[in-house]
């Protein structure tokens, strides 16, 4: 039986333009992401970064590689390969390491382990397959906020939930519950796991973010813009007077396009930033 194939997106870039491609390569249906500098395996020559985005099909692949080209005018040059067999998928791990993301809280790989130190609030995390270790900017953001904002006994509605690790920062931070949606079964299954790992319970599903009952004073989204902006009047419908939305996935660049859509529903409440990545937080009326 031959061994399985699986296609991805090459591209070499300069570091100032990765988080930009990144996201072209995400909205064009990338399941995962890797970046490559000098220091990690298989690195490229020379300065720059190569990013290796991974595709579940090869036609979604080559469409990739056609977006990339037309959106930056030819100046870079991605290429479609292919990793045979299945030992990558355990590769990842030697990078993803224990992080301390904001005052209290810190993820900690499953493999790991890690000396807490007084009042630290430990996720233990295996993501699998799906988006969120806690090592990208947006995913920081967004649990710096809940730091800031969860003070205990809140219901959080948790919007593209990929690892779960969101609710479940949501949750050691002291909110009562935690309801969340993603659009993959993979990333519903690998919430539920993650959860149960950490001794907390999440309501996983993947049921569309309309047909979600109730309203809620927490309501976050880790989800890159050209889905933020069609989402907008389900997530402003989901908030109780006073409540807050948080989002995220978005780059510097996209603020204005952000806040010119839900500034007309929300009074603008923030802006945190990391890097070139932002999270934009908003109160609903009371």
């Amino acid at each position: 039986m031959s061994e399985p194939r699986y296609p991805c997106v090459h591209v070499a870039v300069p570091v100032t333009e990765s988080d930009v491609v990144s996201s072209v390569l995400w909205d064009a249906g990338a399941t995962g992401l890797e970046e490559r500098d000098a220091t990690t395996m298989d690195a490229a020559a020379g300065d720059g970064v190569t990013l290796v985005a991974h595709f579940d099909e090869e036609a979604d692949a080559l469409e990739a590689v056609g977006l990339v080209t037309a959106r930056f005018d030819g100046r870079f040059v991605p290429t479609v390969e292919h990793i045979v067999g299945d030992d990558w998928r355990e590769r990842w791990k030697a990078f993803f390491h224990t992080t301390r993301v904001g005052e209290r809280l810190v993820v900690r790989p499953s493999w790991e382990t890690h000396d807490a130190r007084e009042g630290d609030l430990v996720i233990v995390l295996d993501p699998g397959q799906a988006f969120g270790t806690g090592t990208h900017e947006t995913t920081r953001l967004v649990m710096r906020e809940l730091e800031a904002r969860v003070s205990g006994g809140e219901h959080v509605l948790d919007v593209g939930c990929g690892s779960g690790i969101l609710g479940i920062a949501a949750l050691k931070l002291g909110a009562a519950r935690v309801v969340a949606v993603d659009v993959d079964p993979i990333a519903v299954r690998v919430t539920d796991e993650n959860a149960e790992i950490n001794g907390v319970a999440i309501e996983a599903s993947t049921t569309p973010i309309e047909d979600v009952p109730g309203r809620y004073p927490i309501v976050l989204a880790n989800i890159r813009s050209p889905i933020l902006i069609p989402m907008t009047e389900s997530l402003v419908a989901h908030l109780t007077p006073g409540g807050v939305l948080v989002l995220s996935g978005l780059l510097a660049e996209e603020e204005s396009e952000i806040r010119a859509v839900y500034d007309a529903h929300l009074r603008f409440d923030g802006v945190r930033r990391d890097g070139d990545w932002i999270a934009l937080a908003y109160r609903s009326e009371e």
